[in-house]
């Protein structure tokens, strides 16, 4: 019986360093998300983003497709009934705050849509801050908090009717943004929004 028990006793530590030393292969971890991948993978990087004003504009708010299906993308945008938006769409409503759809399966919790949080100037733009659900926008607020809000058919894209809180600020000042973006060339605008951006500008993080 004792020699048994210094047996294991000599054994135990060898045991236990072969499974500490053997841990999972971090490369069979799918990206982020639990689901399968089943379109080409989307690359979203700095350059990716551009003035708003030089996407498509869709009741208030602007389209693009990084991947190349704008047609795609504006058949959801202009839907009437929604449905889902392809791999590559962008949406976006300031220009410091943007919505990618990814490939297929990279996150089932999102719907696929990456958050960005971008500082923007007349250089372009960088990203500040990328994720699902922890990116939170310049007024204090969760972006996946607000979007996941919407109706299952309109894809997490936020409008009036989709079930979303209203946003804290009126359709004026989001106006004055959208047209007063750095990456953009400047345009004549009333004197009342370059106020209202500068205000907004001056007193939060824009």
């Amino acid at each position: 019986m004792k020699k048994a028990f210094r047996l294991a006793a000599t054994l135990a530590p060898l045991l236990l360093a072969s499974c500490q030393s053997d841990p999972p292969p971090a490369a069979t971890a799918p990206a982020p998300g639990s689901g399968t991948i089943t379109s080409a993978p989307i690359q979203v990087d700095e350059k990716s983003f551009k003035c708003v004003r030089d996407m498509t504009p869709v009741r208030g708010f602007f389209v693009d497709n990084i991947a190349g299906n704008l047609d795609g993308t504006l058949a959801v945008a202009k839907s009437t009934t929604g449905g889902v938006y392809p791999p590559g769409s962008v949406v976006q409503l300031f220009p410091n705050e943007v919505m990618v759809k990814r490939e297929n399966g990279f996150n089932p919790i999102t719907k696929d849509w990456e958050f960005f949080e971008l500082d923007v100037d007349e250089n372009g733009s960088t990203i500040r801050k990328r994720g699902f659900q922890d990116v939170n926008n310049r007024f204090g607020g969760n972006c996946f908090a607000c979007h996941v809000q919407a109706k299952p058919e309109w894809d997490m894209i936020c409008e009036d009717s989709h079930g979303c809180e209203a946003l804290p600020i009126s359709r004026h000042t989001i106006n004055s943004l959208q047209n007063t973006d750095p990456r953009c060339e400047d345009i004549d605008i009333p004197f009342s929004q370059r106020v209202s951006a500068w205000f907004i500008k001056a007193f939060t993080s824009f």
